[in-house]
């Protein structure tokens, strides 16, 4: 083939787009992955990686210029001194916040995945049926059923440490060895059980090679050293990332051609053959416009700019956005509430201390809502669990007397645990994204006006597990019970989803069950933007999984012609 002329052409080299592109490479099919930043090389490109403390001009602390000069970044958990090369400057690439939303963003080979929180969560039965179950928005056109053998596929090539629960609420999956529960864990574990009967505390389950298979020591990683640097970029390959996997892997092949510094303005839609028949992009330091054709297009940009892509695809065939038919592209865009945190004492165990970091905690699926609905509320929440004993050291001290202060007297502070609320948002029309009229970046595409907010619902959750944390950690005994609300913007959650729904309606969705587009089948989105409701759990590996479905059934399109 020529070299503007492809099988297939994945837009966004992120966490689902290098599956997708994996998938065709290992199928035979010569695949374009385009990628609108630079490139990072797996352990070549990761700068700051193996640097201790010192080495970093601010101890790894943010100044107050690059606090000033992004005052949306700078939220970011991830956003630090030795972090700061993989995220997106808020001046670089403004939006047009119509209600405010912090939109957190990784421009360059592997997207995300370097940042990311690699917590892995399986939906279940429940998630899939609830909005049928509930009747707010659309009903999905897949069930769990339907994702389970793709949940096992992704599962056993990136490695995810856990334990198999048992839980219906929560799926089992193909596990590598979880890593342990401290005393304090486990204790809360078993008085949760003991009062609780239908909740259950669970170690997190995390894309960490807590012990590699052959497949993942072929990969070239290695087992994980529980540094906790990820955000770095892991030169081990420890834990999951699509610079380190499936990029080098659908490389291997020799049918990979990865583009980058390439901006996707739109796709190309040919009315004669009602169909799709490319990209336009525009050089990112050039600003020189190429056209890139290709039988199946997969859109993978990520959430927000996948929605953009699609609302700047226009034609006479689709005058307000490729496949938007329905007039529900850009809406029904929800997220993660992430407001609610508690923190507490425990008296106890004060023989015991805690040695070394894990890259996990413990997590308490999904107990409200879950077949039927009983609360204030629609749908419910889950919570992540951090349990620890601190060192409280005295550093006023100079010379040798610090030195023995921080080495080698070890003077322990109380246990102490902290919880945050990981709820599930409603997909409502008053939730969307658009193209702003005027404002465009500087490449002359049209800026995305962001309008997202919480509503009453959060609020009930909010008040809900505010009342459930208290009461869950006394009955556990701990003290000095806090409860807060961050009152933080929408998008801090990093899990907006959305705007390029599936469902069975085309009358009411963009795609269907396979993620194509309705009106236009030869353009698939499997990002988080395809998804109809978010549920409660972590949402890259559903977007693996969903991913890799699609891409299965492009192949036997392509395959029969």
């Amino acid at each position: 083939m020529s070299q503007t002329q492809f099988d297939v052409i994945v837009i966004g080299a992120g966490m689902s787009g290098s599956w997708a592109a994996k998938e065709f490479c290992e199928k035979g099919f010569k695949t374009l992955l385009l990628e609108r930043g630079k490139n990072v090389r797996h352990v070549k490109d990761y700068p700051t990686a193996n640097l201790y403390p010192w080495d970093l001009k601010h101890r790894g602390r943010l100044s107050f210029e690059v606090i000033k000069e992004n005052p949306v970044a700078s939220k970011c958990y991830a956003f630090r001194e030795d972090t700061l090369h993989f995220f997106v400057k808020d001046k670089e690439h403004p939006y047009v916040q119509q209600k405010p939303f912090d939109w957190i963003r990784g421009y360059q080979v592997g997207g995300k995945s370097l940042m990311w929180a690699r917590q892995t969560q399986r939906w279940s039965k429940y998630d899939f049926e609830g909005p049928g179950r509930d009747g707010f928005a659309v009903d999905w056109p897949i069930r769990y059923d339907d994702l389970a053998p793709y949940y096992s596929l992704v599962e056993q090539f990136v490695g995810i440490s856990g334990n198999r629960d048992g839980l219906d609420t929560l799926p089992d999956g193909e596990f590598l060895p979880a890593y342990d529960l401290n005393c304090l864990e486990a204790h809360f574990k078993g008085e949760v059980q003991k009062h609780y009967p239908n909740r259950h505390v669970i170690k997190a389950r995390c894309a960490h090679l807590s012990q590699p298979t052959a497949l993942h020591l072929e990969q070239g990683r290695g087992q994980c050293l529980s540094r906790l640097l990820c955000e770095r970029g892991c030169p081990f390959g420890a834990y999951f990332s699509a610079n380190a996997v499936t990029i080098p892997w659908a490389q291997k092949t020799g049918n990979l051609t990865l583009v980058t510094d390439t901006v996707v303005e739109s796709i190309v839609y040919d009315a004669e053959k009602k169909a799709a028949t490319g990209v336009n992009v525009i050089d990112e330091k050039s600003g020189k416009r190429s056209f890139y054709q290709a039988k199946i297009i997969f859109v993978n940009a990520g959430t927000l700019n996948s929605n953009l892509i699609l609302l700047n695809s226009k034609s006479e065939r689709f005058p307000n956005g490729l496949g938007n038919d329905s007039g529900t592209l850009g809406k029904y865009v929800a997220f993660h509430n992430y407001r609610a945190h508690a923190s507490a004492m425990f008296p106890g165990f004060k023989d015991v201390a805690v040695e070394g970091r894990k890259p996990s905690g413990i997590y308490m699926p999904r107990f409200k809502n879950v077949d039927s609905h009983q609360e204030k509320f629609k749908r419910g929440y889950a919570i992540d669990f951090y349990m620890y004993r601190s060192l409280i050291n005295d550093d006023a001290a100079v010379g040798d007397e610090l030195v023995k202060a921080m080495t080698l007297e070890k003077n322990y502070g109380p246990w102490r645990a902290g919880a945050q609320m990981m709820g599930e948002t409603l997909p409502k029309e008053s939730n969307f994204v658009s193209l702003h009229p005027q404002l465009k970046d500087k490449w002359g595409i049209p800026q995305l006006n962001i309008s997202m907010d919480y509503d009453d619902n959060d609020e009930a959750m909010i008040a809900d597990f505010f009342k459930e944390i208290r009461s869950m950690f006394t009955k556990a005994g701990f003290q000095n019970i806090d409860t807060s609300d961050s009152h933080q913007n929408p998008g801090l959650d990093i899990h907006e989803m959305g705007g390029i729904r599936m469902g069975k309606d085309p009358n009411t969705s963009m795609t269907n069950q396979w993620n194509q587009l309705h009106a236009c089948t030869n353009v698939y989105v499997t990002d988080g933007a395809c998804m109809t409701s978010t549920s409660t759990q972590n949402p890259s590996l559903t977007y693996m999984a969903i991913t890799a479905r699609a891409a299965q059934h492009a192949v036997e399109v392509m395959k029969g012609g």
